[in-house]
């Protein structure tokens, strides 16, 4: 396995990488916590090393060695009982072919020469079903996204729960950088949605944002009216910190007392973002159907301006 992290994951690096996988018939992968990934059809397909304990486990016990390209060796992100800090088998090798303070653009060039790999075209990952009404679901939200991302746009990710099956359902959308968190704090989807509008002005962006981290930087909204930032915002609401139940479970601590459920929860009274968007300015509406949300986020997209769609779930 080639394990991608930092610089490694913007398309000019990871080109060199396809070329040697498809020479050679390593796989590929990015570290979870990547800042920036450039995907899409045409390019270099990259999953992420993913962020549950069990699933990284799988994704990564198939490799005998990894060698890493601007990336660290995967852990677990919090010291979970009876279950291991380190992702790979304890038999892996690792060989670090960049560390982080050198160009792993350089690196991946010069091992790219090395193994003799000719150019190389990319297949483009299949697209999910296209999702045209129902229930709302996780699966069907992932494939109403990967649909709709215009070519060129920035999606910001901070969806937590809601968006686990995102990264494989979009791998096939139209060509576009994917921005994730770097660390544990929540909260930065709206603001960094701000900031990739004013850095790149005439791409459009969609932050996939949870209700209980956007609660962190709710006066994101007003800023993106202010300026008229092309920003969509796809708000999930489940009406509770999703992500802190399931570590409060992963930690082992037990079921939720009274105080802890409502240290947890974001009900008495819901929250309507409806209300909270529009009372900043920012055009909104609730759907509580895939045929709804996906009319609504092409609006958002054509609109040219800021827009929040709260989805129920």
């Amino acid at each position: 396995l080639l394990l991608l992290g930092g610089r490694a994951a913007r398309q000019d690096a990871a080109g060199f990488a396809g070329r040697i996988a498809a020479a050679t018939g390593c796989a590929l992968m990015t570290e979870y916590n990547s800042a920036r990934i450039e995907r899409g059809a045409g390019r270099v397909a990259l999953p992420r090393v993913p962020y549950a304990v069990e699933p990284a486990l799988a994704a990564l016990a198939p490799f005998d060695r990894i060698v890493l390209i601007g990336a660290r060796e995967p852990v677990a992100f919090f010291a979970y009982p009876d279950k291991p800090g380190r992702l790979a088998r304890p038999d892996c090798e690792f060989v670090t072919l960049a560390g982080l303070d050198q160009d792993p653009l350089l690196a991946l060039q010069m091992l790219c020469e090395a193994v003799g790999a000719p150019p190389a075209r990319f297949a483009s990952a299949p697209l999910p079903p296209a999702a045209t009404g129902g229930a709302i679901t996780l699966a069907g939200i992932a494939a109403v996204v990967a649909h709709a991302i215009p070519e060129g746009a920035i999606v910001i990710d901070e969806a937590i729960t809601s968006g686990r099956g995102l990264d494989a359902a979009t791998r096939g959308s139209a060509p576009h950088d994917w921005l994730a968190g770097t660390g544990g704090s929540i909260g930065f989807a709206l603001p960094v949605a701000i900031g990739a509008a004013i850095a790149s002005p005439g791409r459009p962006v969609i932050a996939l944002e949870g209700d209980g981290s956007a609660m962190y930087t709710l006066q994101s909204l007003w800023t993106m009216a202010r300026e008229k930032l092309p920003v969509t915002v796809l708000l999930f609401a489940n009406r509770a910190y999703q992500i802190l139940r399931g570590e409060f479970a992963g930690v082992g601590a037990g079921a939720p007392g009274q105080r802890a459920t409502d240290m947890l929860t974001l009900d008495r009274p819901s929250l309507d973002w409806v209300s909270l968007a529009r009372g900043m300015g920012v055009d909104a509406a609730r759907v509580e159907d895939l045929a709804a949300l996906r009319a609504r986020l092409e609006d958002g997209l054509r609109s040219g301006g800021p827009s929040l769609i709260e989805v129920l779930l």
